[in-house]
């Protein structure tokens, strides 16, 4: 039996983009060279893309693939997880990004974001995002509860596609190896909020997400979604079925659980996500991480600044389906 090959953080991917820069005479360049004409792309031979699918299935049949020390498959990722969801990116929830340009294009980060949906559909836009619209395609490390990691085949899944358990160690160890990692500190309060209480941040727990950041000096990059919290409006809880599953709620919808199966398709809201400035956590210093009020403070800053920027977003909003 085969296994597929465990690669450390941030080995050499020999991925360098090319990188094109405008200049002319007018900007006190040199004068531009001719462009090439454009090659024409030939046309694929038919049943070229079963045969890379096949060629994709005997890779991962024989384990020919590697996979980080927390289990994250690129391969896997960019060609099987993140296509599965981008119909709902593009075509279900017709999701614009706003403030991309706020995102480092290399180094660690810590994408803090507020949380909502009932089932927490939120952070895998996110991360659909940050790989489809920056310009450096960066994946996102998620941070996630240990409820997901107990469930079968999720669990598995998620550790594929770069998640791991939301613990201060891991999470240090992701961002000082430069990764962008994605925490979404509401929690359960978050997602499983009524929707009266919609768009309304809950408590930010007690800033880990601020300490991890602090000790490795990397920027704190506040996240606000509107739109999630309209796919499945929670009406009501059924906390005798939650006890019985194990769960932290068991919803009530307008159309869970009466319409059955059909009942779980979310509901085709306009989704905006935008990245806010960059809060800076280097100027600090790490010996502020175990400071209560340090903490505390930059967990309110970036709560309010979260909360704001709903409310912006929401001003400008002037219907949940249509934007």
């Amino acid at each position: 039996m085969t296994e597929a090959r465990v690669i450390p953080l941030h080995a050499d991917d020999a991925g360098a983009r090319r990188r094109w820069r405008l200049g002319g005479p007018q900007n006190g360049g040199p004068a531009p060279e001719p462009e090439p004409e454009p090659a024409v792309e030939a046309e694929p031979e038919p049943g070229a893309e079963w045969d890379e699918l096949i060629e994709f299935a005997k890779r991962r049949l024989g384990g020919d693939y590697t996979v980080d020390d927390f289990g994250f498959d690129r391969e896997l990722t960019d060609n099987v997880l993140l296509p599965a969801l981008r119909p709902l990116y593009r075509s279900w929830f017709r999701v614009e990004t706003i403030g991309m340009h706020n995102v480092p294009g290399e180094g660690g980060a810590l994408v803090v974001a507020n949380h909502s949906g009932t089932v927490p559909i939120d952070s895998l836009m996110t991360a659909v995002a940050l790989h489809d619209d920056h310009p450096d395609h960066r994946h996102l490390r998620l941070l996630g509860a240990d409820l997901m990691f107990r469930l079968p085949g999720i669990g598995t899944l998620a550790r594929k596609g770069g998640a791991t358990l939301a613990c201060t160690p891991d999470a240090e160890r992701l961002m000082s190896s430069g990764e962008l990692v994605g925490v979404w500190p509401e929690g359960f309060k978050g997602i499983g909020k009524p929707f009266h209480d919609r768009y309304k941040l809950q408590r930010f727990g007690r800033g880990g997400f601020v300490s991890a950041a602090l000790r490795t000096g990397v920027p704190i990059i506040p996240c606000a979604i509107v739109g999630a919290e309209e796919i499945y409006p929670k009406i009501g809880d059924i906390r005798p079925l939650a006890r019985l599953f194990g769960a932290p709620y068991f919803p009530v919808t307008p159309l869970f659980p009466w319409f059955g199966p059909l009942g779980m398709i979310p509901l085709p809201s306009k989704w905006y996500i935008e990245f806010g400035t960059p809060i800076p956590t280097d100027t600090i210093g790490a010996a502020e991480a175990d400071d209560p009020m340090t903490v505390f403070n930059l967990t309110d800053q970036v709560r309010e600044t979260i909360q704001h920027t709903l409310y912006r977003l929401l001003s400008q909003r002037r219907n949940a389906f249509t934007g």
